[in-house]
């Protein structure tokens, strides 16, 4: 079954967070449409390499084109017109930055895995309940409600402001008129009788300049609220939930909604201000004892222009956190001379606004707050925000060629630090931009998230470590002086960020029994989960008892491990991975012989074993467990197809696979069958030649097993023998002479 059909069976729940990462940048008609044909395809890859990615995005448009042609037969006129539009996209969007779409749908696959990966959790951690608390979404739609009741509020005290100028006009008529007579005229009656009138209508005009003033404090009033109240916790909300997408949570969202809120506010504001602008212009034409205008237009004016200082500042966020193309999952670790993207918003979507705003990106501006190493950002470091660049057309600036330069000491020498000092050490990316408009001048500023600076990609596994501890243990967005006394970790929270990473890196996240397993390798021991508090050192700088590695390297070698060699098991859930040696034996010891478990080696980095039962002649229960496969040996041999071929040479017997069933009883075949990388091949006489008259040959791993052992004796040693050569040993040699010439 495909990625996208397990997607459609989802949950509603799970269904409207896919929805939240489809929009016109990959719409989801082409993800439906060309579903197999895109998970086919290596987008990871091309999302690095632009050769690569322009033949991916050829090779898209002509999927599309063949799609059209096949809607277009079928007169199915809706769809016609999508793919056209879809087409006319790729081809202008991404033709001149073919790896942008690539790191798009990569990112999708990648979502969607981790989203099939929850949706196969029983429970939701902590961290991810928070995000989606029902008070927030409640608190969303009050922020959203509130916020179009006050643009209706503007717009209506807009009608009375026109009303009090129509009332005002003719007001100065008519007082002119009695002006302009003759002074016998003005003794008259009905001149008295029109004073009295002109003198109503004052009072008139006096009351509606009071009720006009009344309700533009009333909408400032609203604004002020609401900005100060939950749109501030909306806008902390989101920054919180982009924290933790960036190490692997769920992806956040929400940035919409919140450029309409704030759009819609500053609107209101500049709408306002219009209307005290036409209240001093009436003032300018008629004033009197106890106007209230020259005693509240100033005040209301300065408000005003307060709550707009703050909506503009507090509006210019940084979209997407500094990230090396190269390292997509791992953003905020940079590395020196290599190129990084970050993008900035402004959340106020004006016309007015588009190219007038120049950004300028710096690093370390407030060089007191780090350490002795300083940087500079080589590239375009300036750059205009502008409506053109977005799918959604939001005001936004991305960086795409910034490369971080490390400059020498005074000393002459680079600063010099040991590897955890560096990969320890915060620093920031901060921008600053000015905005004029209709009169005001605004500097607004804003920094990333804090990044870490590294110089060689060795360093980049202890420089994700501390870019998931901060942000899971703050949400400071500025500490650069976090690691000079890191807080602890509550475990629950931190087990849960482990699986984040297994599901957001390798598309499967880890099961209670996984974590169970991993809670026991950091404490040592069986503890409450919601209470243990875990310290920084334990996590990523205390070697692990017995080892001459951290926890943290140990799992990241295993990350890797997946990453490279085993993925397509991993993500058919095959392999259990995580068990201890003690419970690996205890759901074995009563299965069927030749059943079979895989785990990752506790002793050796980036190592995979597995372990199988068997039973004596006298029935005792024996456990057999293989020398760990590294990466190196399955770079020789797909380790699907080691499974497969695997032979064990007991004394007096011939080989034979050991291996039956996967763990708890699924046949082996049926398990890997579909990741074999050929089926065996038919048993070739001697005669028979492959390639340039040569006899073909395959690897077999083979192991010997002693009577007095239950372990290999020189296991998963890989002997280059071909299928015929094996059948004329077995057919011409005794197995004590086959078990001599393996050893």
């Amino acid at each position: 079954m495909s990625q996208w059909s397990q997607v459609q069976q989802l949950e509603i729940k799970f269904l409207e967070q896919v929805d939240q990462f489809y929009d016109d940048n990959f719409p989801m008609e082409i993800r439906h449409l060309l579903a197999q044909w895109i998970e086919s395809q290596d987008w990871e890859a091309a999302a690095n390499n632009e050769a690569m990615a322009m033949i991916l995005l050829q090779n898209l448009i002509i999927q599309v084109d063949e799609q059209l042609d096949r809607v277009s037969q079928e007169k199915n006129l809706l769809l016609i017109h999508n793919l056209k539009r879809v087409r006319k996209l790729l081809q202008g969007k991404y033709h001149g930055n073919p790896m942008h779409i690539a790191v798009i749908i990569s990112n999708c696959l990648r979502e969607e895995r981790r989203i099939l990966a929850a949706a196969s959790m029983p429970v939701q951690g902590p961290l991810e309940k928070s995000l989606q608390n029902s008070v927030v979404s409640e608190r969303q739609r009050n922020v959203e409600h509130k916020v179009s009741a006050i643009k209706n509020s503007a717009q209506m005290t807009d009608q009375d402001v026109k009303y009090l100028e129509d009332l005002q006009e003719e007001f100065d008529f008519r007082y002119k008129t009695i002006q302009s007579l003759e002074q016998n005229d003005k003794n008259s009656a009905l001149i008295k009788q029109e004073m009295l009138a002109l003198q109503a209508m004052l009072n008139t005009l006096d009351y509606k300049r009071k009720e006009v003033l009344s309700k533009i404090g009333r909408v400032i009033h609203e604004i002020d609220m609401l900005m100060s109240n939950m749109l501030t916790e909306e806008l902390l909300d989101w920054k919180r939930r982009q924290q933790i997408a960036c190490i692997g949570g769920p992806l956040h969202g929400g940035l919409d909604q919140l450029q309409n809120c704030f759009t819609l506010l500053a609107e209101s504001l500049f709408q306002v201000r219009r209307q005290l602008e036409k209240l001093d212009e009436l003032l300018t034409r008629l004033t009197y004892d106890g106007d209230p205008i020259p005693v509240q237009r100033p005040q209301l004016l300065e408000k005003v222009n307060f709550l707009l200082y703050n909506l503009f500042r507090n509006s210019f966020v940084v979209e997407r956190q500094p990230c090396m193309p190269t390292h997509p999952q791992r953003p905020m670790v940079l590395k020196t001379l290599i190129q990084f993207t970050v993008k900035l918003r402004l959340l106020i979507k004006l016309p007015e606004l588009n190219y007038q705003i120049r950004v300028k990106a710096t690093i370390d501006k407030n060089v007191s707050t780090v350490s002795n190493r300083r940087f500079v950002l080589c590239g375009t470091h300036v750059k205009a925000m502008n409506m053109d660049e977005s799918a959604n057309g939001s005001l936004s600036v991305e960086f795409r060629h910034l490369q971080p330069k490390e400059m020498k000491t005074s000393a002459g020498s680079k600063g010099n630090e040991g590897p955890h000092m560096v990969t320890e050490e915060l620093h920031s990316i901060s921008f600053e931009t000015q905005v004029c408009l209709y009169g005001l001048t605004i500097n607004l500023e804003t920094s990333s998230l804090p990044v870490v600076m590294i110089s060689n990609v060795s360093q980049l596994p202890n420089a994700w470590a501390s870019i998931i501890w901060y942000n899971l243990s703050t949400n400071d967005p500025q500490n650069l002086s976090f690691f000079n006394n890191p807080p602890a970790a509550t475990l629950s929270q931190l087990l849960e960020v482990l699986s984040w990473q297994f599901s957001s890196y390798v598309g499967r996240g880890l099961n209670s029994e996984q974590l169970n397993m991993l809670a026991e390798k950091l404490t040592g021991q069986q503890v409450n989960y919601n209470d243990y508090q875990l310290s920084w050192a334990k996590f990523c700088k205390e070697h692990l008892p017995g080892k001459s590695f951290t926890f943290w390297v140990w799992l990241e070698a295993i990350l890797d491990l997946i990453k490279k060699h085993i993925l397509p098991l991993w993500i058919d859930g095959y392999i259990m991975g995580f068990v201890s040696k003690e419970k690996e034996r205890i759901l074995l010891k009563d299965k069927i012989p030749g059943t079979f478990l895989l785990r990752f080696s506790e002793s050796n980095l980036g190592g995979i074993t597995f372990t199988w039962v068997d039973q004596l002649e006298n029935g005792e229960v024996t456990f057999h467990s293989v020398e760990p496969y590294n990466k190196g040996r399955l770079s020789a041999l797909p380790f699907a197809d080691i499974l497969r071929d695997y032979k064990v040479i007991m004394a007096d017997n011939v080989p034979e696979n050991p291996l039956k069933y996967l763990y708890p009883d699924i046949p082996k075949d049926k398990a890997f069958g579909k990741h074999y990388s050929c089926q065996p091949n038919e048993v070739s006489k001697p005669s028979d030649r492959g390639g340039k008259g040569y006899v073909p040959s395959v690897f077999i791993p083979v192991s010997k097993i002693l009577n007095d052992s239950t372990e290999p004796h020189s296991p998963s040693d890989l002997l280059p023998m071909s299928p015929s050569v094996y059948a004329v040993l077995r057919e011409h040699l005794s197995p004590t002479a086959i078990e001599t010439a393996v050893s």
